[in-house]
């Protein structure tokens, strides 16, 4: 019989390459994880690692059991979550992904809202933003994502495997110094920043604001990038440059120096909250994902 953690310990070590790097991840001993990996060998009675060294790799039979591992550990959580809350147990446990400004924004409301009605429910936040949040659902290292994608981009993602609960439309607007020829307009057409020079924001948003100015028949000149929305804004404020971030970051930073302009044509990212379909029946799960549309509604 194949044991979940003996897949856990697979998995591991088929992502860190090594035994120890693999017991360092899941905080347990190298000693340990190389007898899970007897064990599993001898469950599935072929050989899964190849040791070369310090390093592993995989067999074929044992790419075949990682292939199907995050499904069937997906599975699992799925299974023991919803047994346990209809047990009366405990109320559960979630694992909910976001990205930076969906932390700060939708993500407290709707927790607060969630202990408050389900208080015994305990969820675990991390960031990250899409696709790695994606792919950590799809890994089974998340229960719920927080995720976006921009209308109209090229290569958006597909989510046709998981279960998808549309949250709200965030307009991105130009972000331009107090003193900007236009920090009075109402709006502003993206090119007529052309000449600017430009604070770009996470890598995601980078490539879009690339790919939006390209098509306004220019290409922004970025002299500062940064991940962090706060940074960005005190860019803006202290007069280096201009920049266009959505709606929702905005709303998280109060702009000091700095003011929005609405830009046309309209610029807007779609955000969601992305589960699988065996998490989505897990009453934790779903009472977190409706607790971040109530969120969203409010915005």
């Amino acid at each position: 019989m194949i044991e979940a953690r003996h897949l856990r310990a697979l998995r591991a070590v088929a992502t860190t390459g090594s035994f120890s790097a693999a017991g360092r991840e899941l905080g347990c001993t190298q000693p340990a994880i190389s007898q899970q990996m007897k064990a599993l060998e001898t469950s599935v009675g072929t050989p899964l690692l190849i040791r070369s060294g310090r390093e592993m790799r995989l067999t074929e039979a044992g790419e075949a059991l990682v292939r199907h591992a995050s499904g069937i550990l997906a599975g699992l959580t799925a299974a023991e979550e919803e047994v346990a809350a209809i047990a009366g147990l405990r109320a559960g446990r979630v694992r909910l992904v976001s990205f930076p400004s969906g932390s700060s924004t939708l993500v407290p409301t709707a927790l607060a809202a969630l202990r408050a009605a389900h208080p015994g429910t305990r969820v675990f936040l991390e960031e990250a933003e899409p696709p790695h949040s994606v792919d950590l659902l799809r890994a089974g290292d998340c229960d719920a994502a927080l995720a976006f994608r921009y209308e109209g981009a090229a290569g958006a993602e597909e989510w046709d495997d998981l279960v998808v609960r549309p949250l709200l439309t965030d307009r991105l607007v130009a972000l331009v110094p107090e003193r900007h020829r236009l920090a009075g307009a109402r709006s502003v057409a993206i090119g007529e920043l052309a000449a600017e020079p430009w604070i770009a924001g996470c890598p995601r948003c980078r490539g879009q604001l690339v790919e939006v100015c390209e098509g306004a028949g220019f290409t922004p000149r970025i002299d500062f990038a940064t991940d962090d929305y706060p940074a960005v804004v005190g860019l803006v404020g202290a007069g280096l440059g201009v920049a266009v971030l959505p709606q929702l970051a905005i709303e998280s930073v109060r702009p000091r120096g700095a003011r929005t302009v609405a830009l046309e044509p309209a610029v807007r990212r779609e955000i969601v909250a992305l589960t699988l379909p065996d998490l989505a029946q897990v009453p934790a799960v779903a009472a977190t994902l409706e607790q971040l549309a109530r969120a969203a509604r409010r915005q």
